[in-house]
Protein backbone atom coordinates (compact mmCIF):
# COMPACT_ATOMS: atom_id res chain seq x y z
CA UNK A 1 0.00 0.00 0.00
CA UNK A 2 3.08 2.21 0.60
CA UNK A 3 4.34 1.64 -2.94
CA UNK A 4 1.00 2.77 -4.48
CA UNK A 5 0.40 5.66 -2.46
CA UNK A 6 4.22 6.84 -2.75
CA UNK A 7 3.70 6.49 -6.57
CA UNK A 8 0.34 8.02 -7.03
CA UNK A 9 1.80 10.74 -4.73
CA UNK A 10 4.58 11.45 -7.17
CA UNK A 11 2.35 11.71 -10.14
CA UNK A 12 -0.44 12.92 -8.85
CA UNK A 13 2.02 16.23 -8.12
CA UNK A 14 2.12 16.82 -11.70
CA UNK A 15 -0.46 18.68 -12.95
CA UNK A 16 0.89 17.51 -16.51
CA UNK A 17 -0.20 14.01 -15.81
CA UNK A 18 -3.67 15.12 -14.42
CA UNK A 19 -4.43 16.31 -17.52
CA UNK A 20 -3.31 13.96 -19.28
CA UNK A 21 -5.33 11.17 -17.06
CA UNK A 22 -8.42 13.64 -17.21
CA UNK A 23 -8.52 13.43 -20.76
CA UNK A 24 -8.24 10.38 -21.55
CA UNK A 25 -10.60 8.88 -18.92
CA UNK A 26 -13.26 11.62 -20.07
CA UNK A 27 -12.85 10.23 -23.74
CA UNK A 28 -12.64 6.66 -22.86
CA UNK A 29 -16.12 7.51 -20.62
CA UNK A 30 -18.10 9.45 -23.79
CA UNK A 31 -17.18 6.04 -26.15
CA UNK A 32 -18.04 3.39 -23.95
CA UNK A 33 -21.22 5.00 -22.82
CA UNK A 34 -22.05 6.67 -25.50
CA UNK A 35 -20.43 5.01 -28.38
CA UNK A 36 -23.30 3.37 -29.87
CA UNK A 37 -24.98 6.86 -30.21
CA UNK A 38 -21.90 8.17 -31.63
CA UNK A 39 -21.73 5.66 -34.32
CA UNK A 40 -22.41 7.93 -37.32
CA UNK A 41 -20.25 10.78 -35.65
CA UNK A 42 -17.22 7.67 -35.59
CA UNK A 43 -18.27 7.12 -39.44
CA UNK A 44 -18.41 10.35 -40.61
CA UNK A 45 -14.45 10.88 -39.01
CA UNK A 46 -13.44 7.80 -40.50
CA UNK A 47 -14.85 9.27 -44.46
CA UNK A 48 -13.37 12.73 -43.28
CA UNK A 49 -10.08 11.24 -42.42
CA UNK A 50 -9.87 9.83 -45.71
CA UNK A 51 -11.18 13.09 -47.96
CA UNK A 52 -9.08 15.36 -45.72
CA UNK A 53 -6.05 13.45 -46.89
CA UNK A 54 -7.07 13.82 -50.80
CA UNK A 55 -7.42 17.51 -49.84
CA UNK A 56 -4.33 18.21 -48.84
CA UNK A 57 -2.00 17.81 -51.89
CA UNK A 58 -4.29 20.25 -53.83
CA UNK A 59 -4.67 22.96 -50.87
CA UNK A 60 -0.76 22.86 -50.48
CA UNK A 61 -0.97 23.93 -54.51
CA UNK A 62 -3.03 26.97 -53.82
CA UNK A 63 -6.12 25.20 -54.96
CA UNK A 64 -9.15 26.55 -52.86
CA UNK A 65 -10.12 24.39 -50.07
CA UNK A 66 -13.54 24.95 -50.57
CA UNK A 67 -13.86 23.92 -53.63
CA UNK A 68 -11.93 20.80 -53.03
CA UNK A 69 -14.56 20.11 -50.04
CA UNK A 70 -17.49 20.70 -52.30
CA UNK A 71 -15.93 18.38 -54.76
CA UNK A 72 -15.12 15.47 -52.75
CA UNK A 73 -18.31 15.69 -51.09
CA UNK A 74 -20.22 15.31 -54.06
CA UNK A 75 -18.12 12.33 -55.10
CA UNK A 76 -18.54 11.07 -51.97
CA UNK A 77 -22.55 11.14 -52.15
CA UNK A 78 -22.16 9.42 -56.01
CA UNK A 79 -20.40 6.34 -54.59
CA UNK A 80 -22.75 6.60 -51.71
CA UNK A 81 -25.90 6.31 -53.92
CA UNK A 82 -23.94 3.54 -56.34
CA UNK A 83 -23.47 1.57 -52.76
CA UNK A 84 -27.07 1.80 -51.85
CA UNK A 85 -28.59 1.16 -55.44
CA UNK A 86 -26.32 -1.26 -56.71
CA UNK A 87 -23.49 -2.80 -54.21
CA UNK A 88 -26.02 -3.21 -51.59
CA UNK A 89 -29.19 -5.39 -53.09
CA UNK A 90 -26.12 -7.25 -54.71
CA UNK A 91 -24.78 -8.16 -51.12
CA UNK A 92 -28.01 -9.01 -50.02
CA UNK A 93 -29.28 -11.03 -52.88
CA UNK A 94 -25.98 -12.88 -53.05
CA UNK A 95 -26.51 -13.52 -48.88
CA UNK A 96 -29.97 -14.73 -49.53
CA UNK A 97 -28.74 -17.65 -51.94
CA UNK A 98 -26.02 -18.87 -50.03
CA UNK A 99 -28.63 -18.76 -46.73
CA UNK A 100 -31.16 -20.78 -48.46
CA UNK A 101 -28.27 -23.18 -50.00
CA UNK A 102 -26.96 -23.81 -46.30
CA UNK A 103 -29.87 -27.00 -45.68
CA UNK A 104 -28.52 -28.60 -48.78
CA UNK A 105 -24.74 -27.80 -48.28
CA UNK A 106 -25.28 -29.33 -44.68
CA UNK A 107 -26.90 -32.57 -45.97
CA UNK A 108 -24.45 -33.05 -48.03
CA UNK A 109 -21.71 -31.96 -45.39
CA UNK A 110 -23.45 -35.03 -43.23
CA UNK A 111 -23.42 -37.63 -45.76
CA UNK A 112 -19.82 -37.06 -46.04
CA UNK A 113 -19.53 -37.38 -42.41
CA UNK A 114 -20.63 -40.68 -42.67
CA UNK A 115 -18.68 -41.87 -44.82
CA UNK A 116 -15.63 -41.15 -42.74
CA UNK A 117 -16.18 -44.42 -40.13
CA UNK A 118 -15.69 -46.77 -43.27
CA UNK A 119 -12.60 -44.85 -44.63
CA UNK A 120 -10.51 -44.31 -40.89
CA UNK A 121 -12.50 -47.26 -38.86
CA UNK A 122 -9.45 -46.26 -36.54
CA UNK A 123 -9.64 -42.74 -35.86
CA UNK A 124 -13.36 -41.99 -35.87
CA UNK A 125 -16.27 -44.17 -34.86
CA UNK A 126 -19.99 -43.68 -36.09
CA UNK A 127 -21.18 -43.07 -32.62
CA UNK A 128 -18.54 -39.75 -32.83
CA UNK A 129 -19.83 -38.97 -36.34
CA UNK A 130 -23.73 -38.87 -35.32
CA UNK A 131 -22.74 -36.75 -32.32
CA UNK A 132 -21.44 -34.56 -34.51
CA UNK A 133 -24.19 -34.32 -36.70
CA UNK A 134 -26.19 -33.41 -33.52
CA UNK A 135 -24.00 -30.59 -33.20
CA UNK A 136 -24.03 -29.10 -36.74
CA UNK A 137 -28.10 -29.49 -37.21
CA UNK A 138 -28.27 -27.35 -33.37
CA UNK A 139 -26.05 -24.63 -34.60
CA UNK A 140 -27.96 -24.51 -38.39
CA UNK A 141 -30.94 -24.39 -35.75
CA UNK A 142 -29.71 -21.61 -34.25
CA UNK A 143 -28.21 -19.83 -37.16
CA UNK A 144 -31.56 -19.63 -38.65
CA UNK A 145 -33.25 -18.40 -35.39
CA UNK A 146 -31.01 -15.65 -35.67
CA UNK A 147 -31.18 -14.45 -39.02
CA UNK A 148 -35.05 -14.38 -38.67
CA UNK A 149 -34.43 -12.06 -35.65
CA UNK A 150 -32.61 -10.08 -37.76
CA UNK A 151 -35.47 -9.99 -40.40
CA UNK A 152 -37.77 -9.36 -37.84
CA UNK A 153 -35.93 -6.20 -36.84
CA UNK A 154 -35.29 -5.46 -40.17
CA UNK A 155 -37.65 -2.48 -39.83
CA UNK A 156 -36.35 -0.56 -37.01
CA UNK A 157 -32.72 -1.29 -38.55
CA UNK A 158 -33.94 0.35 -41.96
CA UNK A 159 -35.02 3.71 -40.55
CA UNK A 160 -31.55 3.77 -38.67
CA UNK A 161 -29.92 3.11 -41.98
CA UNK A 162 -32.30 5.98 -43.35
CA UNK A 163 -31.33 8.40 -40.60
CA UNK A 164 -27.12 7.34 -41.01
CA UNK A 165 -27.98 7.97 -44.91
CA UNK A 166 -28.69 11.76 -44.26
CA UNK A 167 -26.77 12.42 -40.96
CA UNK A 168 -23.37 11.15 -42.17
CA UNK A 169 -22.99 12.78 -45.16
CA UNK A 170 -23.81 16.57 -43.67
CA UNK A 171 -21.14 15.43 -40.92
CA UNK A 172 -18.73 14.76 -43.56
CA UNK A 173 -19.35 18.15 -45.16
CA UNK A 174 -19.02 20.28 -42.02
CA UNK A 175 -15.67 18.17 -40.76
CA UNK A 176 -13.95 19.12 -43.88
CA UNK A 177 -15.25 22.33 -44.37
CA UNK A 178 -15.07 24.16 -40.71
CA UNK A 179 -12.07 21.27 -39.59
CA UNK A 180 -10.13 23.93 -38.55
CA UNK A 181 -13.27 26.20 -36.66
CA UNK A 182 -14.21 22.44 -35.11
CA UNK A 183 -10.66 21.69 -33.76
CA UNK A 184 -10.07 25.21 -32.17
CA UNK A 185 -13.36 25.11 -29.90
CA UNK A 186 -12.21 21.52 -28.88
CA UNK A 187 -9.02 22.72 -27.46
CA UNK A 188 -10.55 25.59 -26.23
CA UNK A 189 -11.92 23.39 -23.64
CA UNK A 190 -8.60 22.01 -22.73
CA UNK A 191 -6.25 23.71 -20.32
CA UNK A 192 -2.99 25.86 -21.44
CA UNK A 193 -0.49 23.99 -19.70
CA UNK A 194 -1.10 20.34 -21.92
CA UNK A 195 2.51 19.79 -23.14
CA UNK A 196 2.22 15.91 -22.06
CA UNK A 197 -1.18 15.74 -23.53
CA UNK A 198 0.31 17.31 -27.00
CA UNK A 199 3.02 15.41 -27.42
CA UNK A 200 1.28 12.36 -26.69
CA UNK A 201 -0.87 13.64 -29.53
CA UNK A 202 2.07 14.42 -31.57
CA UNK A 203 3.20 10.74 -31.41
CA UNK A 204 0.04 9.26 -32.40
CA UNK A 205 -1.78 11.61 -34.70
CA UNK A 206 0.48 10.61 -37.70
CA UNK A 207 0.25 6.82 -37.20
CA UNK A 208 -3.90 7.27 -36.48
CA UNK A 209 -4.76 9.33 -39.58
CA UNK A 210 -2.32 6.81 -41.48
CA UNK A 211 -3.60 4.09 -40.17
CA UNK A 212 -7.49 4.86 -40.86
CA UNK A 213 -6.92 5.75 -44.27
CA UNK A 214 -4.44 2.77 -45.10
CA UNK A 215 -6.69 0.15 -43.94
CA UNK A 216 -9.65 1.56 -45.71
CA UNK A 217 -8.32 1.61 -48.61
CA UNK A 218 -6.61 -1.90 -48.08
CA UNK A 219 -10.17 -3.42 -47.38
CA UNK A 220 -11.36 -1.73 -49.99
CA UNK A 221 -8.66 -3.16 -52.69
CA UNK A 222 -8.32 -6.29 -51.25
CA UNK A 223 -12.28 -6.48 -51.79
CA UNK A 224 -11.89 -5.48 -55.19
CA UNK A 225 -9.58 -7.53 -56.05
CA UNK A 226 -10.57 -10.95 -54.75
CA UNK A 227 -13.76 -9.47 -56.69
CA UNK A 228 -12.37 -9.65 -59.89
CA UNK A 229 -10.46 -12.81 -59.22
CA UNK A 230 -13.60 -14.99 -58.32
CA UNK A 231 -15.45 -13.82 -60.77
CA UNK A 232 -12.90 -14.93 -63.74
CA UNK A 233 -12.89 -18.14 -62.17
CA UNK A 234 -17.12 -18.40 -62.13
CA UNK A 235 -17.14 -18.65 -58.22
CA UNK A 236 -20.22 -18.29 -56.82
CA UNK A 237 -21.09 -15.13 -54.21
CA UNK A 238 -17.64 -13.67 -55.80
CA UNK A 239 -18.83 -10.51 -54.26
CA UNK A 240 -20.08 -11.41 -51.07
CA UNK A 241 -16.31 -13.66 -50.24
CA UNK A 242 -14.43 -10.40 -51.52
CA UNK A 243 -16.59 -8.75 -48.68
CA UNK A 244 -15.79 -11.64 -45.97
CA UNK A 245 -11.44 -11.11 -47.43
CA UNK A 246 -11.47 -7.74 -47.53
CA UNK A 247 -13.17 -7.24 -43.96
CA UNK A 248 -10.65 -10.13 -43.11
CA UNK A 249 -7.62 -7.79 -43.26
CA UNK A 250 -8.85 -5.96 -39.78
CA UNK A 251 -8.07 -9.34 -37.91
CA UNK A 252 -3.64 -9.92 -38.36
CA UNK A 253 -2.53 -12.95 -38.68
CA UNK A 254 -6.01 -15.15 -38.04
CA UNK A 255 -8.08 -12.92 -40.51
CA UNK A 256 -7.01 -14.85 -43.42
CA UNK A 257 -6.91 -18.51 -42.19
CA UNK A 258 -10.81 -17.03 -41.00
CA UNK A 259 -11.66 -16.40 -44.59
CA UNK A 260 -10.30 -19.71 -45.74
CA UNK A 261 -13.22 -21.53 -44.71
CA UNK A 262 -15.82 -19.68 -46.09
CA UNK A 263 -14.11 -19.84 -49.68
CA UNK A 264 -13.23 -23.37 -49.81
CA UNK A 265 -16.94 -24.63 -48.55
CA UNK A 266 -18.38 -22.29 -51.58
CA UNK A 267 -15.68 -23.37 -54.04
CA UNK A 268 -16.29 -27.43 -52.52
CA UNK A 269 -19.66 -27.51 -53.19
CA UNK A 270 -19.91 -25.73 -56.43
CA UNK A 271 -16.91 -26.79 -57.81
CA UNK A 272 -16.20 -30.29 -56.35
CA UNK A 273 -12.40 -31.27 -55.86
CA UNK A 274 -10.99 -30.64 -58.82
CA UNK A 275 -8.40 -28.55 -61.01
CA UNK A 276 -11.27 -25.31 -60.40
CA UNK A 277 -11.18 -26.14 -56.74
CA UNK A 278 -7.52 -25.90 -56.19
CA UNK A 279 -7.02 -22.93 -58.38
CA UNK A 280 -9.48 -20.77 -56.13
CA UNK A 281 -7.50 -21.37 -53.33
CA UNK A 282 -4.01 -20.97 -54.91
CA UNK A 283 -5.40 -17.71 -56.23
CA UNK A 284 -7.04 -16.93 -52.70
CA UNK A 285 -3.59 -18.01 -51.22
CA UNK A 286 -1.56 -14.90 -53.82
CA UNK A 287 -4.16 -12.19 -52.90
CA UNK A 288 -3.20 -12.81 -49.60
CA UNK A 289 0.85 -12.84 -50.27
CA UNK A 290 0.11 -9.63 -52.69
CA UNK A 291 -1.95 -7.73 -49.05
CA UNK A 292 0.91 -9.31 -46.83
CA UNK A 293 3.81 -8.32 -48.30
CA UNK A 294 3.01 -5.32 -51.02
CA UNK A 295 -0.26 -3.94 -50.16
CA UNK A 296 -0.15 -3.88 -46.20
CA UNK A 297 3.31 -2.46 -46.16
CA UNK A 298 2.87 -0.03 -48.94
CA UNK A 299 -0.13 1.49 -47.03
CA UNK A 300 0.61 1.72 -43.49
CA UNK A 301 4.15 2.11 -43.66
CA UNK A 302 4.02 5.06 -41.87
CA UNK A 303 2.37 3.14 -38.36
CA UNK A 304 4.31 2.42 -35.73
CA UNK A 305 5.17 -1.37 -34.92
CA UNK A 306 3.70 -3.08 -31.93
CA UNK A 307 4.29 -6.78 -31.10
CA UNK A 308 1.62 -9.70 -32.41
CA UNK A 309 1.01 -10.08 -29.03
CA UNK A 310 0.00 -6.83 -28.29
CA UNK A 311 -2.07 -6.82 -31.51
CA UNK A 312 -4.24 -9.45 -30.85
CA UNK A 313 -4.55 -8.15 -27.07
CA UNK A 314 -5.66 -5.21 -28.66
CA UNK A 315 -8.62 -6.41 -31.04
CA UNK A 316 -9.76 -8.96 -28.13
CA UNK A 317 -9.96 -6.52 -26.12
CA UNK A 318 -10.82 -3.49 -27.71
CA UNK A 319 -13.85 -5.35 -29.99
CA UNK A 320 -14.67 -7.15 -26.92
CA UNK A 321 -15.73 -3.43 -25.98
CA UNK A 322 -17.28 -1.94 -28.80
CA UNK A 323 -17.78 -4.71 -31.54
CA UNK A 324 -16.58 -3.35 -34.86
CA UNK A 325 -15.53 -0.14 -34.06
CA UNK A 326 -13.46 -1.32 -31.23
CA UNK A 327 -11.58 -3.90 -33.82
CA UNK A 328 -11.02 -1.45 -36.01
CA UNK A 329 -9.59 1.14 -33.76
CA UNK A 330 -7.42 -1.50 -31.86
CA UNK A 331 -4.14 -0.72 -33.52
CA UNK A 332 -4.34 2.87 -33.12
CA UNK A 333 -6.00 2.51 -29.61
CA UNK A 334 -2.55 0.19 -29.10
CA UNK A 335 -0.56 2.95 -30.68
CA UNK A 336 -1.76 5.29 -27.75
CA UNK A 337 -1.38 3.13 -24.90
CA UNK A 338 2.49 2.72 -26.53
CA UNK A 339 2.43 6.65 -26.60
CA UNK A 340 1.42 7.75 -23.03
CA UNK A 341 3.77 4.72 -21.83
CA UNK A 342 6.35 6.55 -23.47
CA UNK A 343 5.99 9.79 -22.65
CA UNK A 344 4.65 8.66 -19.08
CA UNK A 345 7.18 10.79 -16.16
CA UNK A 346 9.39 7.88 -15.83
CA UNK A 347 8.75 5.77 -18.49
CA UNK A 348 11.39 4.41 -21.21
CA UNK A 349 11.19 7.02 -23.07
CA UNK A 350 10.41 10.17 -21.04
CA UNK A 351 9.89 13.27 -23.14
CA UNK A 352 12.51 16.48 -22.28
CA UNK A 353 10.33 19.00 -21.10
CA UNK A 354 8.70 21.88 -22.89
CA UNK A 355 11.78 23.99 -22.30
CA UNK A 356 13.86 21.50 -24.17
CA UNK A 357 11.75 20.64 -26.70
CA UNK A 358 9.57 22.22 -29.19
CA UNK A 359 5.23 21.91 -29.16
CA UNK A 360 3.68 22.16 -32.59
CA UNK A 361 0.35 22.27 -31.35
CA UNK A 362 -0.68 23.47 -34.96
CA UNK A 363 0.65 20.02 -36.39
CA UNK A 364 -1.33 18.31 -33.10
CA UNK A 365 -4.33 19.14 -33.86
CA UNK A 366 -4.37 19.26 -37.19
CA UNK A 367 -4.06 22.88 -37.87
CA UNK A 368 -1.17 22.88 -40.11
CA UNK A 369 -1.47 22.33 -43.54
CA UNK A 370 1.69 20.27 -45.10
Amino acid sequence: MNLIKSWLQRHLDNPQVVILAVILLSGFAVIYFFGRMLVPLFAALIIAYLLDGMIKPLVSRRFPRILAVVGFSLLFMLLLVFTIFWLVPLLIRQLTQLVQQLPTMIAAAQQLLLQLPEQYPRLISLDQVYELNTVIRREFTRLAQNILSISVASVVGLITLLVYLIIVPMLVFFFLKDKDKILTWLTGFLPKDRSLAVRVWNDVNAQIANYIRGKTWEIIFVWVGTYVVFSLLSLEYAMLLGLVVGLSVLFPYVGAAIATIPIAVVAYFHMGVGPEFVWVLVAYAIIQIIDGNILAPLLLSEVVNIHPVAVIASILAFGGLWGFWGIFFAIPLATLIQAIIRAWPGGPDTLHSAADTPIDESAAYGQHEP
